[in-house]
């Protein structure tokens, strides 16, 4: 599908009503899913639009076999907004961030960033860890929405969650690799939390998932790229805390630039996407 403008993509503007079971599903558990969150001839055009920014920055030079674990994992390919309009139009898009904001029981959300995760064909598991461990954030209300730009199979699925986990916190300051596969599994298995994996999902479908949530994905045993598009969101009004570890500190320099602990969580790199202030805005513009 070709298009000579980004004003001839679609707005993503429109709302997605979410159930009350959804928003208590999400806060029982730390996960939810939202099908058929983008309409089939919305997620064409917005796949190659991603697909060709992934092609064109893909870092990995060595094969598959010769990576490490998180090389094995996944493409990833992270604040697309800035690369292109056109992943501009759909990272900012309305319409997912109300429904981030609804989940949270917030007014208003930013970006904290946004990645695409392409796991190759033959790639490997995601292990065991915790999104917010990276993240200079001391507050529960950060979400993460994941969707496939392509169907994925019930051999595949979604990723896996650990349902409740969310409500613990920080456990483990174990950056994604075969430790914290190993640690979190035991973590998982003594506290017996129940796992959840939402199997086979359409293109379109959307995963939302709490920072602190357990979480991990299998491999792709498939011949096709498992192409999924995720937008990383936090409450308006966060301030930025003191990092406590070598991963916090990066992030805090890649995603906050130019801000210290103290500050608001509001860098030009962090647009407020949605807000119940901005409901009259019938363009839906983020600001700001």
């Amino acid at each position: 599908m070709e298009f000579t403008s980004v004003n001839e993509l679609p707005e993503l503007n429109s709302e997605a009503a979410l159930t009350a079971e959804q928003i208590a599903g999400y806060n029982r558990d730390g996960h939810t899913i939202v099908r058929g969150l983008l309409q089939p001839e919305e997620v064409a055009v917005y796949r190659q639009v991603i697909g060709e920014i992934v092609k064109t920055h893909n870092y990995h030079t060595k094969p598959l076999e010769e990576r490490d674990t998180y090389g094995k994992a996944f493409i990833q390919i992270g604040n697309l907004w800035q690369l292109s309009e056109a992943a501009k139009r759909f990272v900012l898009a309305r319409r997912f961030a109300k429904v981030a904001a609804e989940l949270m029981g917030v007014s208003g959300v930013r970006i904290y960033h946004d990645q695409a995760l392409f796991k190759e064909p033959g790639g490997g598991h995601t292990p065991w860890h915790q999104d917010q461990i990276y993240w200079p954030i001391d507050s529960d209300k950060t979400i993460t929405m994941w969707m496939p730009l392509v169907p994925v199979s019930e051999e595949v699925g979604s990723m896996t969650f650990a349902s409740g986990s969310h409500k613990n916190g920080y456990i483990s300051k174990q950056e994604i690799s075969d430790e914290s596969h190993r640690t979190l599994k035991s973590y998982i298995e003594g506290k017996q939390l129940p796992t959840v994996n939402y199997g086979a999902l359409a293109a379109g479908d959307a995963t939302f998932h709490a920072g602190w949530t357990l979480h991990s994905a299998p491999g792709n045993p498939t011949d096709q790229m498992r192409e999924v598009m995720t937008i990383i969101y936090i409450a308006d009004g966060l301030t930025i805390a003191e990092p406590d570890s070598n991963a916090r500190r990066g992030d805090l320099a890649a995603w906050f630039p130019d801000l210290k602990p103290g500050d608001p969580a509001a860098s030009a790199l962090n647009p407020l996407v949605y807000s119940t202030s901005l409901e009259a805005d019938a363009n839906g513009d983020p600001t700001i």
